[in-house]
């Protein structure tokens, strides 16, 4: 009987009693989140900085394609004027922030500095937030639309090739969500070496560079739609103005005895030439 007690008392199946008894070691290292796939800043046409944009916003001017024209004269004739036409926009960022509060005690008994963490969690959110506005603000604004189908096919993607060659830009940049990415997988054209008679479009054991552009996934939760991509010329396609980078202000308060962070941005992006973006779906 008291066997029995004791095994029971004992028992780690159920129950705290028995995981007194066991010693446990509290890891005491924070394992943080993963990392989403962000288009990088490299793919932006061009960056306005701080220094770019004196006032709260700033203007872009651009020269309208094919606005001037060489036309036929006669012996003698009058040469006819024209002139290349101008168009521009303006781009005012908007402002962006999370403030972050931590008590005194939790500072002082927390395994890690909580404050420091919270801060480096926050830009990811701005990483985040950066790519969500590129997509909403410029790549959804594409020229022109490719619908495919269950899943995407070599057609879809030279169809929207040819969406920016016909206006005589360079497909440069192909950026793709995930189930996007899980079609490529499975098109052999892309992963049997003996198929493609080349190297070039694999790299890493999977599709690196097609037909010349670079392929980027980007997560679904950074804005991105899972079964959407885009082909660009990123010479041409979107702006981005930030007149404040991410900036991190600390400060105390006395008051509530704790320690605390605003964290700001101001930004925003748009399309330069929308003909220089095509857009992918399927379904």
């Amino acid at each position: 009987m008291a066997n029995t007690y004791i095994k029971q008392f004992l028992g780690t199946g159920a129950g705290t009693e028995g995981q007194l008894l066991i010693p446990r070691k509290i890891h005491d290292k924070l394992i943080e989140e993963v990392s989403k796939k962000l288009i990088p800043r490299s793919e932006a046409a061009m960056v306005f900085g701080p220094a770019q944009i004196p006032g709260s916003s700033i203007d872009i001017d651009l020269e309208t394609p094919d606005s001037m024209a060489v036309r036929p004269i006669a012996e003698a004739g009058e040469i006819i004027i024209d002139q290349a036409e101008y168009e521009s926009f303006n781009l005012k960022p908007d402002k962006y922030g999370v403030a972050i509060r931590i008590s005194r005690e939790l500072l002082e008994d927390a395994k890690w500095n909580l404050l420091t963490h919270n801060i480096k969690t926050a830009g990811k959110r701005f990483a985040e937030n950066e790519n969500s506005l590129i997509i909403s603000q410029a790549l959804d604004n594409a020229n022109a639309t490719t619908s495919g189908g269950a899943a995407i096919t070599i057609a879809n993607i030279t169809e929207s090739m040819q969406d920016l060659e016909d206006s005589d830009y360079e497909p440069t940049s192909f950026f793709i969500g995930m189930e996007v990415l899980n079609d490529l997988r499975n098109i052999d054209t892309f992963v049997d070496a003996d198929k493609l008679g080349s190297t070039e479009m694999i790299r890493g054991g999977f599709v690196g560079r097609i037909y010349g552009m670079n392929v980027m996934k980007v997560s679904t939760n950074a804005g991105m739609t899972t079964t959407t991509s885009f082909v660009t010329d990123k010479e041409y396609a979107y702006v981005i103005a930030e007149k404040r980078p991410m900036t991190v202000e600390n400060f105390n308060l006395p008051q509530f005895d704790m320690s605390a962070a605003s964290i700001t941005q101001r930004i925003r992006a748009r399309y330069l030439r929308a003909k220089a973006i095509s857009k992918i779906t399927t379904s």
